[in-house]
Order: structure tokens, then C-alpha cells, then sequence
């Protein structure tokens, strides 16, 4: 009797089972993450998001849920594209990270040394700012913010806005997530570059990374596949509330769909816009005056997931919110976008990272 035909038959049995594993459990996956979503998003007729799965730079899930347009009974899609809000600050911290590289200033200038008459400018850096432990006051949450949301501002106006403005707490002294810092870091940026922080992040970010697109938001330009803007009220859903993007600026005015920033997170990866000893600065947890660690980088809020290390970063502006999650151990990435500033992808996002992580460790 030939002892090796049992082996070469379990040989081909395990390879069989190994071959139809992956697609079983990528299916299994896909129809975790619908129901997840599908949990929170409920109105077929109504706004929704989009959300994605990627491993080693490639996605694995990539569905729309909702619509783009209610008036035109548009369907969200995969392409759709939304503002980012706050995910914004991540752009703008590299923009900083790369005029660091090229000699333009440093993170631990004082911002004195870009705008003379910050008040206490010399004591705050803009590693403060980056890490929101400059305790500035944020313009968000200043009465007066509604007197000028629909004006056109420079970024020399938006600063004169809050930069007289009593402080909550000296440099360094706890961490306080603040959109001033981040407008501040944008009129740096044009200052140290010579150019508008819409030519800069263009020039030395969309394009390098091939972010074909992604904006810098306006309401008034053609945007194709833009998904439109919604809030929720008691009577049903209405058009967005209006804001001019100077306003938020450098610390919220972005626009991107799921295939670039899928692009961005693969290009901060292989790093084709910073060299990665610079790029490691923005994923590096720092430590207040007292010497405790807070969990925020540049940019990036540093935590864990199951364990795993992760770097993320949401956003919500009127009528729109986002979320990211990134796993370097594993190089899962997930995004959540919603054109609905009541369906918040936060939870939902961090929940499929978890299934995502389970699920593609086992592979």
C-alpha cells in the first residue's frame, strides 16, 4: 500500500480549506460591518455615509448607505465626497512637519516669532498648538463666532478674532482640544511658505499623495460627486447650516472621499511627503509641563483598540461628520463619512476597527 497517496490527499484537503478561508471570511466580515452600520443608519431615503476597510493599502469593504442628495433623490456612492471637519488638523500638521523639513521653522518656535503681537507669543510654540496644550481660547466656542461664520476671513482676521481673548490655562499646563490653535498653525503656515495654506496643502500634499479628489471646501465651486450637507430636526431632515470654510480654516475646511484618504494614509506609510523620522513626530504621545502623558499627537489622537495600538481622528462641521481609524501593527485602515451631522460615525467606526482587527488577524 502507498502510504503517501493519505498525505498528498490531506495536503490538498488543507490547501482546499486554506484557498476558500480568505473569501469565507471576508464575507463574513462584509455582512458584520452591514449590519453594524445598517444599525445606525436606518433611512434608506434619508442622508447617510460611506464607509471603508483597507489592509496593506488595499480595500476590503467600501460601501454607501443613504442619500447624496435629497431633492434630487441622488444616491450616495463609494466616490461620494464630504467635508472632513476636524480631520483636517491632520493635514495641517504634516504641512507643518514638512516646512520643518525643509528648514522653514521648527515646532518649538515661539509664535511670536511668526505673529508679533500674539499676546504671551513667546511662551507658546507651536508644538503647543499642534498638541492643543497652548490654552488658547477656542473661537468655537466664543458668543461672538455667530456674528462673522458667514464672512469671508483671511487668516490674519481669524486670528485678530480670538487672539485677544482671556486664556484657560498657561502653555503646556493640560491638553484641551482647540480649533484656534489649528487656525493659527494655518496663518503660520502661509506666513513661513509664502504661500495661501490652500496652494500649500494642494501643492505639497493632494498632488504628491495623488489626491485627485480632495479640496479645500467651498460652497460655491463645482464639486462633482459632493454629497450634500444635512441636519436633522424634529419636522425632518433640512439643507445644512451655512458657513463660510474661512472660518474653520486649517482646522476644518478639507474635502476628500474614501479612495484619497485611503491614498493619504498609504503615502504617510511609505513616506512620500516627510521622511519618517519627521513623520514620526506627529505619532509620538508628548508629556505635559508636570511630566504626565497625554494621548495626542500631532494631529492624531493616540490610543488602543483591542490591545493594538491605533491613531484617530474625527470631525464634524454643519451638516457632515467623519471619523479614522488606524492600525499600524496590523496596516488596517477604516473610515467613516456621513453627509448628516446627526448620524456620527465615531462609535460605529472604532466598532468596525474591532471586528476588522479580529477578523484579519486571523488570515
Amino acid at each position: 500500500m502507498n502510504q503517501s497517496k493519505p498525505i498528498v490527499c490531506l495536503a490538498f484537503i488543507l490547501g482546499f480549506l486554506l484557498l476558500n478561508l480568505q473569501p469565507l471570511q471576508a464575507q463574513d466580515l462584509n455582512r458584520s460591518i452591514d449590519e453594524l452600520v445598517r444599525a445606525e443608519i436606518k433611512d434608506e431615503n434619508g442622508p447617510g455615509g460611506v464607509f471603508m476597510v483597507a489592509q496593506k493599502g488595499k480595500p476590503i469593504y467600501s460601501k454607501a448607505f443613504g442619500k447624496a442628495n435629497l431633492e434630487l433623490d441622488v444616491k450616495l456612492t463609494p466616490e461620494s465626497i464630504f467635508q472632513l471637519g476636524s480631520m483636517t488638523k491632520q493635514f495641517t500638521s504634516i504641512a507643518i512637519l514638512i516646512l520643518e523639513e525643509k528648514g522653514l521653522l521648527q515646532t518649538q518656535d515661539p509664535v511670536s516669532k511668526y505673529v508679533a503681537d500674539f499676546p504671551n507669543g513667546q511662551n507658546i510654540t507651536l508644538h503647543h498648538l499642534l498638541t492643543h496644550t497652548s490654552g488658547i481660547r477656542d473661537f468655537t466656542k466664543m458668543k461672538q463666532l455667530k456674528e462673522i461664520a458667514q464672512k469671508e476671513m483671511s487668516a490674519q482676521m481669524m486670528v485678530d478674532f480670538f487672539k485677544n481673548e482671556p486664556v484657560d490655562f498657561a502653555p503646556g499646563e493640560k491638553f484641551d482640544y482647540n480649533n484656534s490653535g489649528y487656525v493659527l498653525l494655518g496663518h503660520i503656515i502661509e506666513v513661513a511658505s509664502g504661500s495661501s495654506y490652500e496652494d500649500f496643502i494642494q501643492k505639497n500634499i493632494f498632488e504628491k499623495a495623488g489626491m485627485s479628489h480632495s479640496c479645500y471646501n467651498s460652497d460655491r465651486k463645482i464639486i462633482p460627486k459632493r454629497a450634500y450637507g444635512y441636519q436633522k430636526k424634529e419636522t425632518g431632515y433640512v439643507n445644512k447650516t451655512l458657513i463660510n470654510y474661512s472660518v474653520p480654516f486649517a482646522s476644518g475646511a478639507l474635502m476628500s472621499n474614501l479612495e484619497d484618504l485611503l491614498r493619504w494614509q498609504k503615502a504617510l506609510n511609505e513616506n512620500q511627503l516627510l521622511k519618517a523620522e519627521n513623520s514620526r513626530k506627529a505619532f509620538t504621545k508628548y508629556k505635559l509641563n508636570d511630566g504626565k502623558e497625554f494621548t495626542y499627537g500631532y494631529g492624531w489622537h493616540l490610543r488602543e483598540i483591542n490591545g493594538k495600538t491605533s491613531r484617530e481622528h474625527g470631525g464634524s462641521i454643519f451638516g457632515y461628520k467623519s471619523m479614522a481609524v488606524y492600525l499600524p501593527e496590523s496596516d488596517i485602515y477604516v473610515v467613516g463619512l456621513t453627509n448628516c451631522d446627526g448620524l456620527s460615525p465615531t462609535q460605529l467606526v472604532q466598532n468596525i476597527a474591532k471586528l476588522a482587527l479580529e477578523s484579519l488577524s486571523k488570515r
